[in-house]
């Protein structure tokens, strides 16, 4: 067989499918420990927008914030406050909150498998 331009792309391509599926597994595992953690079933990290739903009730926020997703101008400022919330949920600051936004490759895994222990949503600061 001979090796061309197209087959060091089509093993390059294969290299990143294998490590995009890597990522994929882990970001489920993550999510998975996270939920169970929050006394939810981990499983329904698996199921699309019901994860969102128990997302929601883990952060102590009503069912309907789940439109606020699906309306753009409003997704982002929601992803960065139910983040803020999930960190509260498990009585982490605001630090850890910038560290789930800028590395949550690192942050996310932490708060998975780390010592944190799900306090409620009831938490204030």
């Amino acid at each position: 067989m001979e090796l061309n331009e197209s087959t060091g792309m089509f093993a390059a391509m294969g290299g990143a499918g294998i490590f995009t599926l890597i990522i994929w597994l882990f970001s489920i595992i993550v999510g998975w420990k996270i939920f169970t953690k929050a006394h939810k079933p981990g499983w329904a990290i698996l199921i699309p927008i019901y994860n969102v739903i128990v997302y929601i009730e883990i952060i102590g926020k009503p069912w309907w914030w789940l439109f606020l997703v699906l309306f753009p101008p409003l997704s982002f400022v929601f992803a960065i406050w139910a983040t803020n919330l999930l960190s509260k949920s498990f009585d982490k600051g605001v630090g850890f909150t910038i560290g789930l936004i800028f590395l949550p490759i690192i942050f996310y895994p932490i708060l998975a498998f780390g010592d944190a222990k799900y306090v409620g949503s009831h938490v204030t600061y």
